[in-house]
């Protein structure tokens, strides 16, 4: 019998999701402690997460996710905005807001990547739109231009984001939060581009 640290039981559900608590709690960690590393794969999955989805909604999104990714490492702004809904609005902040935020990394770091974990995901059909809720821990990596040192740009953990259905192909949304009406003076919200 397993027990906790203050003596109680703990069940097989809760002590696998203290397992992927720990985990990225301590992949965080250490990605504070040295530089970013490539990242074979983009989009992954935890363990079980996708398996009683739609499958080729599951693939869509995925492409989705992987089309984002390839815009970004060649730097193609006009290919990544289209990974960015018509009504995008993430605390205020709309597809040319976006742009600019992408433009002005591009400007300032090389050899950009990112990296997505799903542990959760959720499709929705809602006003007849088909919609998914996808929650998500990872970053955006890349190399200082002016310094060449490795730096991680953006990380998240247990970010839900967004995405419609638009065109033929998943866009991105928005994240968890809402959007507000505006984004208070002096403050930026977080993790607009992923």
């Amino acid at each position: 019998m397993n027990y906790a640290l203050f003596g109680g039981p703990l069940s097989m559900k809760r002590r696998g999701v203290l397992k992927i608590i720990l985990i990225l709690a301590g992949t965080l960690i250490l990605n504070q402690y040295r530089p970013p590393t490539p990242v074979a794969a983009a989009v992954g999955f935890a363990p079980g997460v996708g398996a009683d989805a739609d499958q080729p909604a599951l693939r869509e999104l995925l492409a989705s996710f992987n089309e984002a990714e390839e815009a970004v490492k060649k730097a193609d702004l006009d290919a990544l905005m289209k990974f960015y809904a018509t009504s995008y609005n993430y605390h205020g902040l709309k597809r040319s807001d976006v742009r600019r935020v992408w433009e002005e990394v591009f400007l300032h770091y090389r050899g950009i990547s990112s990296s997505h974990v799903f542990t959760e995901l959720k499709f929705v059909q809602a006003d007849g739109v088909r919609k998914a809720h996808v929650t998500c821990t990872g970053g955006l990596h890349g190399t200082e231009i002016q310094t060449g040192k490795p730096i991680t740009i953006d990380s998240w953990a247990r970010e839900v984001h967004y995405l419609v259905k638009e065109e033929g192909a998943w866009r991105f949304l928005g994240n968890a939060g809402g959007a507000a009406d505006h984004v208070p003076v002096g403050s930026a919200p977080h993790h607009p581009l992923f």
